[in-house]
Formats: structure tokens, sequence, C-alpha cells
């Protein structure tokens, strides 16, 4: 028998296949693309872990984690068929595990630390923590969520994203009163107006918000700070204040004729479909015509939402122009290979030049120009170079620039003694402590756009950090840290 148990587990190669939706079907309708693994698979799939112990010299999935969920511990009950359990793991460290098993970059992270990665498929992480969170969400009551007795304290959370849903769910879960003040009529941030409802449900973010909610938070929506209040008037009232108010504010090229008519920001463009419902025209009155064909300009996540979310609304041609090759693309991999899947073009180490319209003053065509990449810049990839004499026109009569967003100025505007680098983000130390004292920040308003999951890892930091100090911990930072702070970044 002891001979037996030294045999190494015989580990299935690849990953439990995600049922998806036909490309052919889904490129006409919003509906969620991947199906979702029924509880056979992910009993199949759990049991390609191998259950791996950290080390000094070895690094697990949980290394990955941005909200250090115990991986191994939640996906052995998945293997036992204790999906209860398993679900209730995932949620001592994560607030929204529905949305992340949809959204995040697992691939970069958590599964990419997996031992079982090293010669196979990594286990498949994020779909166990999406079954797992869709199964919570069929078969367990939706009741009040135990929380510790009430300690007296009050936290504001100003910006209902990613990172401030977390600091609100794990501050409830130490007995905290926490308020949230979200601009829009609906939590979520990004996960309501910048995500489209076939890659993450509308319904699914409600259902998280709602479990916030049954945590005794209280949300208030259509309340601006810095405009109804100021953070130093919520500190009056408060504990702490923590802001996470994301990074709303889009790029542009700012080339020749991008005030045509026809050009938007993707964060206008997603928004109108996402939140105000543009593809239930006329059902809601938002209508957004794209025309025959649509060109988004830009590789990234963003990129391929408004370039799959343009073919949903009715334009024949989709194309991407981004300016370095397939293999640079910052997209998850998944997004990509939906997009091919569905016909978006891929126009590649291309550039946009300026912009063509007509007598009216609605776009028309797009001026590029061929890339070719030289050596590696800042970011560690290669620097794109301009071909001379490669320039080229692609007709568009809608074009969408997703080339990255910048930090939200109103919260550092209505604070004055709120430091702020030369990004514009909000001066944080690795807690996420301002340089005013009481008031906190994480999420893209502190690091720049990023991601979901990297939010929520700000969140949880700061979370930890509000705690210890509304417990009476008053430590903070000396004012020269902040001024270091503002230079560096």
């Amino acid at each position: 028998m002891a001979e037996e148990e030294k045999k190494p587990k015989k580990i299935v190669p690849k990953k439990y296949p995600m049922p998806e939706q036909d490309p052919k079907e889904r490129v006409h309708n919003f509906n969620e693309v991947p199906i979702g693994q029924d509880a056979q698979t992910a009993i199949a799939e759990a049991q390609r872990c191998l259950q791996c112990k950290r080390g000094p010299n070895r690094k697990v999935c949980m290394d990955g984690c941005p909200v250090e969920i115990d991986i191994p511990r939640f996906i052995k009950q998945v293997q036992l068929g204790e999906f209860a359990e398993a679900i209730r793991i995932i949620r001592e460290n994560q607030n929204l595990p529905a949305v992340c098993g949809r959204v995040c970059p697992y691939e970069n992270q958590c599964e990419g630390f997996c031992i079982v990665g090293k010669k196979n498929e990594p286990v498949g992480i994020g779909r166990l923590e999406r079954f797992l969170a869709d199964w919570e969400r069929r078969e367990q009551k939706h009741g009040k969520v135990e929380v510790p007795p009430p300690t007296g304290k009050k936290v504001a959370v100003v910006g209902g994203g990613p990172a401030g849903l977390t600091v609100a769910g794990d501050l409830a879960k130490l007995g905290h009163k926490v308020t949230v003040f979200e601009a829009l009529q609906y939590c979520g941030g990004v996960l309501i107006y910048g995500i489209p409802e076939f890659r993450l449900p509308k319904e699914i973010v409600r259902a998280e918000v709602d479990y916030l909610r049954r945590m005794g938070v209280e949300i208030h929506n259509d309340y601006v700070i810095g405009k109804l209040e100021t953070v130093d008037e919520l500190l009056k009232s408060y504990d702490a204040v923590f802001v996470g108010t994301g990074a709303g504010l889009p790029d542009w090229t700012n080339l020749k004729g991008e005030n045509l008519n026809g050009i938007m920001s993707a964060n206008e463009f997603l928004t109108r479909v996402n939140l105000m419902k543009a593809f239930k025209f006329p059902e809601y009155d938002t209508p957004i015509r794209v025309g025959d064909r649509v060109v988004t300009i830009g590789g990234g996540n963003v990129a391929m939402d408004c370039a799959r979310t343009s073919l949903r609304l009715g334009c024949k041609e989709s194309v991407i122009l981004y300016r370095r090759s397939d293999a640079e693309l910052p997209a998850r991999r998944e997004e990509i290979h939906h997009a091919k899947d569905e016909g978006v073009r891929f126009e590649l180490l291309a550039a946009p030049l300026e912009f063509i319209g007509d007598a009216q003053g609605n776009v028309q065509q797009v001026k590029a120009i061929r890339m070719q990449l030289g050596e590696p810049d800042a970011s560690g990839r290669r620097r794109p170079v301009k071909i001379p004499g490669s320039e080229f026109l692609i007709d568009a009569q809608t074009v969408l620039i997703a080339i990255g967003q910048s930090p939200n100025p109103l919260v550092p505007m209505t604070t004055p003694d709120l430091k702020t680098t030369k990004e514009g983000t909000i001066a944080v130390d690795e807690n996420g402590r301002t340089s005013k004292m009481g008031v906190f920040a994480g999420g893209d308003i502190a690091s720049g756009a990023a991601t979901v999951i990297l939010a929520m890892g700000d969140g949880k930091r700061a979370a930890k950090a509000m705690h210890k100090f509304i417990t009476g911990d008053r430590t903070w930072p000396a004012p020269e840290v902040f001024e270091k702070l503002s230079c560096e970044m």
C-alpha cells in the first residue's frame, strides 16, 4: 500500500472544456459567451489539482492571487463535492467571486503559478471559481449574511467599483459600518459601464452588490463626492475614508480629425451600450448607429470589447488597429481568441496618422502607417517604429479610441492637501495611505488603469490598514514620503 501511495498522480493534461455559444450565433446577441461548466466537470477539473504546498523556493497558485484566496483549500472541497464549503473559503478573502471567475486574467496570475501547468495545461482555477459563485447564486438562500457585532466605527467609501466594493466587504466582515457613495445610478464601476454584457452579465454584478448589502453595507447611488460633499466633509462624520474613483477619463490620440462625427472614446461607447442599454434600442432610447465598418484603435481588453460589441450592433466589418504584433497584444488571450472566432479583423503593426471626414464632418477613413518593431521601450516591449512610405487608408463610419484611461480628477481637485503624482493618480504608500491622515485610496485612481483583480488587491491592503487605523493605530507616513512619491511616479 505504501508503494502505491508513492506513485505520482496521473494528470489529465488539458483543462476540461468550457462550453460556449457558437460564434455564428453569439455575434448576433449579447448573451454570455461561455455557458459555464456543470458540477461533474467542475469536480473532474478539481481532481487535476496536486494540492501543492508552498516552500522556501517553491511558488504555487496562491502566490499569484492578488486577493490571497486559499486556492488548494477550496479546490479540495470541490474534489469532495462540498460546494458550499468551497465558496465559503473563497469568500473569506474574495467579495466578488462571480466577477473574478469571469474577467480575472488568471492565466497570468494564479494559473500562471500552477505546478500542473509546468508540463500540462494549468488547473482551471478561474473556471472553478466561476462555477462555485454561480452555484451559490442558484442554490443557496439569499438571506442575511452573518457579520460580527457592530464596532461603532464608521467608514466612507468613495466609488463603488472593484476596489471600493472590496474595501466595503472586508470592513463589513470586521463589524464596521460602511457607506458607499457611488456617482452613477448603479454600483460596480467598470463592471457595469465598461465590460459588455456578453462577457459579464449585469445580473451577476447586481447579485454580488446585493451580497454586500446583506452584510450591512449601505449604498448611496447618484452621489458625487466632490460635488455634493467633499472628502474633508466626510471626515467630519466618518472615522476613515477610502477613495476608489477609478480611471474614467479617456485618453486620446490627438491626431488631426479626431473631432469628426463618428469618433468616440471607448468609455463613451461602452457606457452607452452597457449602462444605457443601447443594444436594446428602441426598448431603451439610446441609439448607436455604427455603420458598415468600425475601426477600433488599441489592443487591450477594452479594444476587444469595443470590436466585439460593434459586431453585435450590426456592423459588417470590425477592425482592430494595433501598432505592435499579435505577441504584444495586451488583451487576455481568451478575449483575442473570442474576437477572432467572431470575425474581428486584426490590422497589426499599424498605427493611425489622421482621420479623414466628408463635407458634413462625418468620419470616412482612417489614414494609417505600417510599423516594425525596434528596441524595447520602458514597458519592456519592443518599440514600434514607422515604416516610411507605407501609408494606407481604411474606410470607417465609426472609430473607437481604446488606448487607455486617466484617473478621475474630481476628488483630488476638491481635496487640496491630497498629493497626486505627475500622472494625476493619488499618491499612496504600500498600504493605500494618502498624504491626508484618515484618507486611503486604491484601484485605478492610485495605480492608473489596471485590471479588476489588481484593484481588488489594492482594496484588500487598504482595508487591513484602515482597520488598524480606526481601531487605534494612528501612525501615519511623514509628509516627505508623499512628496517623494509625487515626484517619482
